[in-house]
């Protein structure tokens, strides 16, 4: 039967050629124009650390700075001894510390001038933490972090650049003044969004170095940078002691029994710093979200992505009220052929269905140029400047999104011409014949 009224929608759609196309070119731009943009809220807005991310928590607490109190919200990055503080307590699963700078680098045995690159100090439970793959070696340890061990990690575009791509572990890297030995080469890895640097925008690269932090201040002191400062350090760049912020923290907490006790030890100890007089704030200043909470409140989709967005689904709106004004008219036109279905025996559900396969083949058709419609609008998303526009691709799950939404569009669109079409008087019609 099925067959059967596939046969009649497609003779049905080759009669009216320019009606058919009006009906397939008003659903396909809606759908290119909304899925460009549901498309780029679907990447900006993943999650980053799918499995994982409920259990990394980003703790803040809002050291001594009168100019805060005037902001709900604490800073996203803290004083060195706030930061050092809550790390050397020891009350998550795993903790990292983390900074970031630039730093020339280059290999010890190469007569290439240095790159100046992006370095991460941070701590041995980085890697395991937020599950970072590694194709040669592996991060450093606890002990290495407690020894100022000097030694790195380095990304796969580094090591492609110094040494080839070539199994690198053992080799020497000049860090600005400093040889480290490298233990660990990661594989590429970029995650979207960069969430554990407040610093960076939601979607640039990772760092190149990863060195521990202890090592850092040395190697690199004094080329650190502050978020803010509120008293000016007597030497820039030297910010271990300085009333400045610029070190950060995440943690995983594996249970909620260990999200409230740590999140209790956080209230305890900004109260406790604020009754002696360091900090400005207590408790009213203390956050402890997980990644997907963290990424809301750092307004990961841009707003201009968001207002994209809504236009796009106002405007498919608007596409599907003129599809089922061209659907109505199509359909209530096939008035005289309805009614002598109806006297032939057909029911209303038969001429029902029969519409709605010849809705949903418009809908198939509008999804088919809907996707090269979107297609080339991600294209030209990513010739924009935007640090988010290099991710405007549709992965698969957006792919059968695309054609999902055109023929539930379509087929949404041919109900009402689809109800009015076996509502037909038959009698009437054949009256008039």
């Amino acid at each position: 039967m099925f067959g059967y009224y596939l046969d009649l929608a497609l003779r049905s759609l080759r009669r009216n050629r320019m009606l058919t196309a009006l009906m397939v070119l008003a659903i396909a731009v809606g759908i290119g124009a909304s899925m460009t943009t549901l498309t780029l809220v679907h990447l900006l807005s993943g999650d980053p650390m799918p499995g994982k991310s409920g259990t990394l928590y980003f703790p803040q607490v809002d050291p001594e700075n009168p100019a805060s109190l005037e902001h709900q919200e604490p800073y996203p990055v803290m004083d060195y001894r706030s930061a050092t503080d809550l790390w050397k307590a020891h009350r998550a699963d795993r903790q990292a510390l983390l900074t970031s700078s630039s730093v020339k680098v280059r290999a010890t045995d190469s007569g290439r001038p240095p790159l100046i690159l992006g370095m991460l100090s941070t701590t041995s439970d980085f890697f395991p933490m937020f599950q970072v793959p590694f194709q040669y070696g592996s991060g450093w340890s606890a002990q290495d972090d407690q020894g100022r061990a000097r030694v790195a990690v380095i990304s796969a575009d580094l090591n492609a650049k110094l040494f080839g791509g070539a199994n690198s572990v053992g080799r020497s890297l000049r860090v600005r003044d400093a040889d480290v030995r490298i233990v660990g080469v990661l594989k590429p890895w970029r995650p979207t969004p960069l969430f554990y640097d407040p610093w960076s925008q939601n979607f640039s690269k990772t760092e190149d170095v990863f060195t521990p932090f202890s090592t850092s201040l040395e190697i690199n002191e004094g080329n650190f940078q502050a978020y803010t400062c509120w008293h000016v350090p007597e030497h820039p760049g030297y910010l271990q002691n300085s009333d400045c912020v610029w070190v950060w923290l995440w943690v995983q907490l594996d249970s909620p029994a260990r999200v409230a006790a740590y999140r209790r030890f956080l209230t305890d100890y900004a109260e406790q710093q604020k009754a002696q007089g360091r900090f400005a704030v207590g408790k009213e200043h203390v956050r402890l979200r997980d990644v997907m909470d963290w990424l809301n409140a750092r307004g990961m989709v841009p707003d201009d992505v968001r207002l994209q967005a809504w236009l796009a689904a106002a405007f498919l709106a608007i596409c599907l009220f003129n599809a089922v004004g061209l659907l109505l008219a199509k359909f209530l036109r096939r008035s005289g052929e309805i009614s002598v279905r109806r006297a032939m025996g057909a029911r209303r559900r038969d001429i029902f269905v029969q519409f709605g396969v010849e809705s949903a083949l418009i809908g198939i058709a509008g999804g088919v140029l809907g996707l090269l419609i979107a297609q080339a609008g991600l294209w030209s998303v990513r010739q924009r400047p935007d640090d988010y526009a290099h991710l405007a691709t549709m992965d698969p799950s957006m792919l059968l999104g695309t054609f999902a939404l055109a023929i539930v569009a379509s087929v949404l669109a041919g109900l009402l011409p689809a109800w009015r079409a076996c509502r037909v008087v038959s009698s009437l019609q054949l009256k008039t014949q």
